[in-house]
């Protein structure tokens, strides 16, 4: 991981409003390369920084969140695959991120590699995630809890669907952008039949948006007719300097807070603060994506 750049200030933000109770929200999609765990942290630090009380848990054993949240995650490092596994609780493992003092981080680490096959003789093995975080949440003031997943819809996503109450779902403005969102629903809709009836989709957020084409256009316009009233209005750009901020451990936010990337996100998550989830799962949806 790189330096810090020196002089990268953060510009003073804008207070956001407080939920009435705590939202826990999971960003999901199993295509890769859509902007998630991009989405995931940036989300994250712009609602801390705004005055919210937010825990992120990275549940990919890539652990790119943690490293863009500049918080340790090597291997040996307690985290995620501690709390699923070992029976730890998050407040044990959590750790501050520089990002912000409103802002806490159970980080994923290697060994979470292995906790798929791991977890599949474990008892109540979807519920696990869950009680860890109720748990939690009994003792601490939280605003947000925001779950990073990895690109696949094992039980490491599983968990976080069945301990989440909404779902966050990044789309990316290029070809195929909808591929496998009917997949992706019909698991939403048999989490929700089977274990966890709270949940909902309550955002879709626009990703690696191209003003200068029409696809991106013709993206949008068609993820907007399928998902008319969780779509939110902001776009996020399509920017090297957001590819370029995990590299130095930081959100765009940190990294450069005056860029396109880091005003959008910063716009995204007001919206997502100002609105709920609204729309269950299984109602609002048309055409083939169904």
């Amino acid at each position: 991981m790189k330096s810090r750049p020196n002089g990268s200030a953060v510009s003073r933000e804008t207070p956001l409003p407080a939920p009435s109770q705590t939202r826990t929200i999971v960003i999901v999609n199993q295509k890769g390369g859509v902007g998630k765990t991009t989405t995931a942290v940036n989300i994250a630090s712009a609602l801390a920084r705004g005055g919210l009380n937010v825990l992120l848990m990275d549940l990919d054993p890539q652990g790119n969140a943690s490293t863009a949240l500049g918080v340790r995650h090597q291997s040996g490092v307690p985290g995620t695959y501690e709390v699923l596994l070992q029976q730890a609780t998050i407040a044990e493992v959590l750790q501050a991120s520089p990002e912000s003092e409103r802002l806490a981080v159970v980080p994923a680490t290697i060994d979470l590699a292995g906790a798929e096959i791991e977890l599949v003789p474990q008892v109540a093995r979807e519920q696990r995630l869950r009680k860890a975080v109720t748990t939690h949440l009994a003792s601490r003031e939280v605003d947000y809890v925001i779950f990073d997943c990895p690109p696949s819809l094992g039980l490491l996503t599983l968990n976080a669907l069945v301990a989440a109450n909404e779902i966050l779902m990044p789309i990316q403005c290029e070809y195929y952008a909808l591929e496998g969102v009917s997949h992706l629903l019909r698991t939403i809709d048999i989490v929700r039949d089977e274990l966890n009836p709270t949940l909902e989709v309550g955002t879709v957020l626009l990703t690696m948006y191209d003003a200068r084409t029409k696809l991106s256009a013709q993206v949008g316009a068609q993820v907007r007719e399928y998902f008319p009233d969780q779509t939110l209005l902001t776009l996020i750009p399509r920017s090297v300097r957001l590819s370029e901020a995990p590299s130095y451990g930081q959100t765009i936010l940190g990294y450069d807070p005056q860029s396109v990337g880091a005003k959008a996100y910063r716009r995204a998550a007001q919206e997502i603060a100002e609105r709920g989830a609204r729309v269950p799962v299984g109602a609002g949806f048309a055409g083939e994506y169904r």
